[in-house]
């Protein structure tokens, strides 16, 4: 997909020092790639604070499944 964006020449420069791209299309890749990221690790964090997981085991008890 083909985008014209107005982007600071400071932040695509530091973007592309950081990421150590060497084009301006793959620094906009990878930091959306990082975004995108991000904010799906945010959401399943928010999913297990909601809803916290559950263990059925014991430590003991996997172990002795393990070894069965």
């Amino acid at each position: 997909m083909k985008v014209t964006a107005i982007i600071p020449d400071e932040l695509i420069a530091e973007a592309m020092e950081l990421s150590k791209a060497d084009t301006i299309t793959e620094t906009v890749k990878i930091a959306l790639i990082a975004y995108i990221r991000t904010q799906k690790i945010k959401q399943l964090g928010a999913t297990v604070y909601k809803e916290p997981l559950a263990f059925r085991y014991a430590a003991k008890e996997i172990r002795d499944l393990n070894r069965e």
